[in-house]
């Protein structure tokens, strides 16, 4: 177990794993950045940089016990940093029209409306409230662009799981973000 209780054993921890999954991050987030407007400010490597750093000054206490929490760790702090920058774009909200967002596994960076990545990111917050490995599922799918089976094996449950929580999370942004 990596068990970065302060700053110091954070910084070990992310020593450890980053070299292991380096290679594998950077895949993601090319997958994120696929199909982002051209002048996008953001790289693979600058969106796994950003993501290293922000795993490295996260408050409160993280535990990354395996590759799994490291992955569900980096997934959503690659969420956060592509929320962020659609946040930062400064973009109006939209009139009280229908969002249409077609929710596929490894789609987040085919989304090139800001607003839809920021509404989605609210709905994804709500969602998690409700069912947190439901959530854990969309951010690896969506997000991280894993496979069924990829999400099962990091999540510890089966691929039927997976299949029925990815269902329902796709069923329940899709009534939350219609309105």
């Amino acid at each position: 177990m990596v068990h970065p209780a302060d700053g110091e054993g954070r910084a070990a921890a992310l020593a450890h794993l980053v070299p292991r999954f380096y290679d594998e991050m950077r895949v993601l987030a090319r997958a994120r950045l696929r199909g982002e407007r051209p002048d996008h400010s953001l790289g693979a490597t600058a969106l796994v940089h950003e993501a290293y750093l922000r795993l490295l000054g996260g408050n409160g206490e993280a535990a990354w016990k395996d590759r799994t929490h490291f992955m569900v760790a980096a997934a959503e702090a690659m969420r956060r940093i592509l929320v962020d920058n659609a946040r930062s774009r400064g973009r109006q909200k939209r009139g009280a029209g229908t969002v249409h967002l077609e929710l596929g596994a490894g789609d987040a960076a085919q989304d090139r409306d800001d607003e839809v990545l920021l509404e989605l990111d609210e709905a994804l917050s709500r969602l998690e409230a409700q069912d947190s490995r439901a959530a854990d599922v969309v951010r690896l799918r969506y997000f991280a662009g894993l496979s069924v089976g990829e999400t099962a094996n990091t999540l510890g449950v089966s691929e039927r799981t997976v299949k029925r929580d990815w269902a329902f999370a796709r069923a329940w942004l899709f009534r939350a973000l219609s309105g």
